[in-house]
C-alpha cells in the first residue's frame, strides 16, 4: 500500500507546488536569463529507477561555458557557479523543474538523488541498491550533509533509505529539507556512523 500512497502523494503535492510556485519560477527564470548568457534550463541525463536513463532539468546555475567533469564535486564555493546560481542552489530553487519529472513518474519527492550515468556505470553491487527505488528531489543524504560529506557516506544514507522507506521517514526528510534551506547543509553534516540511523537494525 505504501508505494501506491507515495505515488498519490507525489502527484498531488507536485501539482500543488507547481501552481503555487509560479511566481518563483518566473523570478528564477528572469534572474538566470538577465544575469548571464546562456539557456535558462540545464538538462542532464541521470539514472532513474533500476538505472534507466532519465533527462533531469534544473535552472542553470553555472556559466554556460563550464566544461562538465563527471568526477568533480560542486560545492557552493565552486568558481563555475554564477552569483545567481549560488542563490538558487542555496535555496534549492534550481531543482524546482524536477517537479515535472515527479509528475511524470520518473522521480519522487523523496528518494536518493539521481546521479549521472558515468557514476552508475562504476557502481558495485552495494551502490546499485540505491537504484531500487525512484530517485527523489529530497533525500536522506542531502539532509545529513550532502556535498559536505563524502560520496561513500552519502551512499550509506541512501541505502538506509531504501531499506527503511516509510511515510514517517519521508515526512522527516521533507521537514529537514526546509531546515537545510534556512541553515545550510553544512549545519547537518555528519558521518553515517554518527547518526541515529546507524543504530537501527535492518
Amino acid at each position: 500500500m505504501y508505494p501506491a500512497l507515495k505515488r498519490l502523494l507525489d502527484l498531488g503535492t507536485s501539482l500543488i507546488l507547481i501552481v503555487l510556485l509560479i511566481p518563483v519560477w518566473l523570478l528564477a527564470a528572469l534572474a538566470v536569463r538577465l544575469t548571464t548568457p546562456g539557456p535558462v534550463f540545464f538538462f542532464q541525463e541521470r539514472g532513474g529507477l533500476h538505472g534507466r536513463p532519465i533527462r533531469v532539468p534544473k535552472f542553470r546555475t553555472m556559466y554556460a561555458d563550464h566544461v562538465h567533469d563527471p568526477t568533480e564535486v560542486v560545492p557552493l564555493s565552486h568558481s563555475g557557479i554564477t552569483p545567481v546560481g549560488r542563490i538558487l542552489r542555496r535555496a534549492k530553487i534550481d531543482e524546482l523543474p524536477q517537479l515535472f519529472i515527479v509528475l511524470r513518474g520518473d522521480m519522487s519527492l523523496v528518494g536518493p538523488r539521481p546521479t549521472i550515468m558515468e557514476q552508475i556505470r562504476q557502481y558495485d553491487a552495494f551502490r546499485r541498491r540505491r537504484l531500487e527505488v525512484r530517485p527523489g528531489i529530497a533525500g536522506l543524504a542531502q539532509v545529513n550533509g550532502n556535498t559536505a560529506i563524502s560520496w561513500d557516506e552519502r551512499i550509506r544514507y541512501d541505502i538506509y533509505y531504501v531499506d527503511h522507506m516509510s511515510f514517517g521517514l519521508d515526512l522527516m526528510i521533507l521537514c529537514k529539507t526546509a531546515m537545510t534551506v534556512i541553515l545550510g547543509e553544512a549545519a547537518f553534516a555528519r558521518p553515517f556512523d554518527q547518526s541515529p540511523f546507524a543504530e537501527t537494525k535492518p
